[in-house]
């Protein structure tokens, strides 16, 4: 069974391929040409295309045919890509099928239908011209077929129907066939935003402005993270859709699509307006800019050869323009152009594009809306003239180029060859490179020198750290150690010394202070006036308040800290200096007077002696005075006594 349905597919293949060699000849171009009622959505140029059956996707007619001859440049072969073989199935594909065949070699590919595919989206033949030969028949359902084809010079080559989704790679280059642009299949997007994964990858390629529909090329692109919203645009003849949150986004890399900036701008005329209050309004040629607020630029009423120039003040590679109407307030907008461009400013020169004809651009569908529009190939130019073709109640516009500077060509000099010079070479000597004026140095050992005199440079700075950090180390733990060492160089223990009290005096020292006497209610022994009373000659000495002189042997103490108390070091204050005391002492009661009358402030003069009170004489000799009880006792440090008042 399966060799008699191999054979009957055979003779089915050889039936078709009679059919369509007896059609004749097409008189086709040199890219190729079509023949038949069933033909569909067709572009056919030397290097890529793309074909369909007629209705494609929706349902092909019975009983239909089409022919179509591929051919590709000499010197180089054919790839097709299947995109879509919807054929009502059939045993053998007797009914309606798909059949490729090269009729110079007699080799035939096919027939495909539903139940029996291409093995491979694409195919890959040896040949330069390729016929294509669509049958139906009648059937029920099927949404024909759709095919793409390109030279040997692209084997990246892939369908209209391809989506971002289809890849997984973060970077991606393929190529797009021509005649993508009106191949069914929505986008999301624009070329600002990036478009959504889920849209047709070759028409959202046309719609960024990467390749000109007509022409199909090289696609690069990236995959990179989503947004929240995909805003729609109208743009090289298609609109894309709004659209929302995707995962990944298809992000088109285009080089030289810089706005450029304007010098200036002229035109054939301009409108004057009368508003309602009779003042002037003037749409002249300077608010043609696109970012200006406002009105933009109108043609004169009954201007139909009206024209606006752009004025770029030097050459520049212009690859796109971008044009608005007058604004949200006014409903005027041109819906059509051309284009043309001089160098400078007296010759013109139509865009064509990659056509014989001038190309007309699609413009404005309303009159606050952007529309954009590439050059493929590029303008060279500095002046830019739109020609409005068809517009909306007036001929109004607003208009940004994009680009970048051309890329100056510079002339290759000419190569002159040089003798290299010759350094001798001593005998027995190894063989080294010696410098000498005028010749190059060896670029390997140059690359060795720098990288030995980095490695020499960043060890030193190393060792420069590794030293600056010791060094800061041990004058930190010297600073730290300072105070516990000055204790034990150079200076003697400390020792408890006695401080002179009532208690430690001798008998004959007591007899020199009175007795205690009534104070009365107001005065206490404790709030009783001191004095500094020295001790005899025979007690130990004790620690003074003042500094000694420095004949004695004194050293100031070493004081690191703010918080070092008196007890770990002796510290003394400094005498009194010999001028005249400033403070006043308070003046002794005298006898009878007032406990509670006012202490009477008197000059610094010394004091008049004082008696011994009667009951403080004990031994029989006069008290002593407080100036004389101050420097007779001897070597006792000072103390504070306390004696009762006058």
């Amino acid at each position: 069974m399966r060799a008699a349905g191999g054979a009957a597919a055979g003779a089915l293949a050889l039936a078709l391929l009679r059919r369509c060699l007896l059609l004749g000849p097409l008189g086709l171009r040199p890219a190729g040409g079509q023949d038949g009622d069933g033909c569909g959505h067709t572009v056919l140029t030397p290097h890529s295309g793309t074909l369909s059956s007629k209705n494609y996707p929706g349902t092909y007619p019975n009983g239909t045919a089409c022919r179509w001859r591929l051919r590709a440049p000499p010197g180089a072969s054919l790839l097709l890509a299947f995109g879509d073989v919807d054929l009502e199935p059939s045993e053998g594909c007797a009914g309606s099928s798909l059949l490729l065949a090269d009729p110079d070699a007699g080799i035939a590919y096919g027939p495909y239908c539903r139940n029996a595919g291409p093995a491979a989206p694409l195919l890959v033949t040896n040949a330069s011209a390729v016929t294509v030969l669509f049958n139906s028949t009648s059937h029920r359902s099927g949404r024909g077929l759709l095919l793409s084809y390109a030279t040997s010079q692209h084997p990246d080559l892939v369908s209209c129907l391809v989506k971002g989704t289809h890849y997984a790679q973060e970077h991606v280059s393929v190529y797009c066939p021509a005649g993508c642009k009106d191949v069914a299949g929505d986008i999301w997007g624009n070329v600002h935003q990036g478009y959504r994964d889920t849209s047709v990858l070759c028409k959202a390629a046309v719609h960024a402005g990467v390749i000109a529909d007509e022409l199909g090329g090289q696609v690069a692109l990236s995959r990179e993270k989503g947004v929240t919203l995909y805003e729609a645009a109208f743009a090289n003849g298609l609109l894309s859709k709004r659209g929302s949150l995707s995962e990944k986004r298809l992000v088109f890399h285009k080089a030289c699509g810089d706005a450029l900036e304007a010098a200036a701008f002229n035109a054939s005329s301009s409108w004057r307006e009368l508003d309602a209050l009779g003042q002037d309004r003037a749409w002249t040629a300077e608010r043609a800019a696109l970012g200006a607020a406002g009105r933009s630029w109108a043609a004169a009423p009954g201007s139909e050869a009206a024209w606006l120039e752009v004025d770029l003040g030097s050459r520049r590679n212009v690859t796109g323009i971008i044009t608005k109407g007058s604004s949200e307030r006014y409903d005027y907008y041109v819906t059509s152009y051309r284009v043309s461009s001089s160098r400078d400013g007296r010759n013109w020169r139509a865009y064509k594009g990659s056509g014989q004809e001038d190309k007309v651009f699609e413009g404005n569908a309303d009159s606050h809306g952007e529309v954009a529009n590439a050059f493929i190939p590029p303008i060279v130019a500095r002046y830019v003239r739109i020609t409005p073709q068809r517009w909306h109640q007036r001929i109004a516009l607003k208009v940004a180029l994009v680009g970048c500077p051309p890329a100056r060509a510079r002339a290759p000099r000419p190569y002159v060859p040089r003798a290299p010079e010759e350094v001798p070479v001593l005998p027995g000597s190894p063989a080294t490179r010696t410098p000498v004026p005028g010749v190059a140095l060896d670029p390997e050992r140059a690359g060795s020198t720098l990288l030995v005199m980095l490695l020499l440079g960043a060890f030193v700075l190393l060792c420069s750290i590794l030293l600056l950090l010791a060094f800061l180390c041990r004058r930190r733990r010297k600073a730290t150690a300072e105070p516990h060492c000055g204790l034990a160089k150079g200076y003697p223990p400390l020792e408890s010394s006695r401080v002179c009290s009532l208690e430690s005096l001798p008998p004959a020292a007591l007899a020199a202070f009175p007795a205690p006497r009534d104070l009365g209610p107001h005065l206490s022994p404790e709030y009783a006036e001191p004095d500094v009373v020295p001790l005899s000659p025979g007690s130990q000495t004790g620690p003074s308040t003042f500094k000694p002189p420095p004949d004695e042997g004194y050293a100031l103490p070493l004081v690191v800290s703010h918080y070092d108390v008196p007890g770990k070091r002796h510290e003394y204050a400094e005498p009194l200096p010999p001028e005249p005391e400033y403070a006043t002492p308070f003046s002794e009661q005298a006898p009878g007077s007032s406990p509670h009358r006012p202490a009477r402030y008197d000059s610094p003069a010394p004091r008049p002696e004082r008696t011994a009170s009667p009951g403080g004489d004990a031994a029989g000799a006069p008290a002593p005075s407080p100036e004389g009880s101050r420097f007779q006792l001897g070597d006792c440090p000072l103390s504070h006594v306390y004696h009762e008042p006058s």
